[in-house]
């Protein structure tokens, strides 16, 4: 499984950036890497978009992408303790499908 040697191979590092990505991902589709690059950019911008329509965007097995909305609520300024009202707000949010929660969990 291709996720799964690319979660392999990066377990001892922290996180893989942009970049680091980019080049996997032209390794994996014998490409170069600014064609990568496009094809990532192309998948980000059209998932962006669609939670920007409130839709919802999922891939079986991987995971699901959609907007959750936060209702308005009080908070502290954490330096000043003072009380603060945090205005409601869409946010994006992931949730991993089986495929994805396997691979991590080998």
């Amino acid at each position: 499984m291709g996720l799964s040697r690319t979660l392999h191979s990066h377990q001892s590092r922290k996180s893989m950036n942009k970049g680091e990505f980019v080049e996997a991902l032209a390794d994996r589709m014998d490409a170069s890497r600014a064609q990568a690059d496009r094809a990532l950019s192309a998948v980000l911008d059209i998932i962006a978009e669609q939670l920007g329509k409130g839709e919802k965007v999922a891939f079986t097995g991987f995971g699901s992408f959609e907007v959750s909305k936060r209702a308005a609520r009080t908070g502290r300024n954490p330096q000043t303790g003072a009380t603060i009202e945090i205005a409601a707000s869409s946010v994006p949010k992931f949730t991993a499908g089986a495929t994805l929660k396997a691979a991590v969990n080998k």
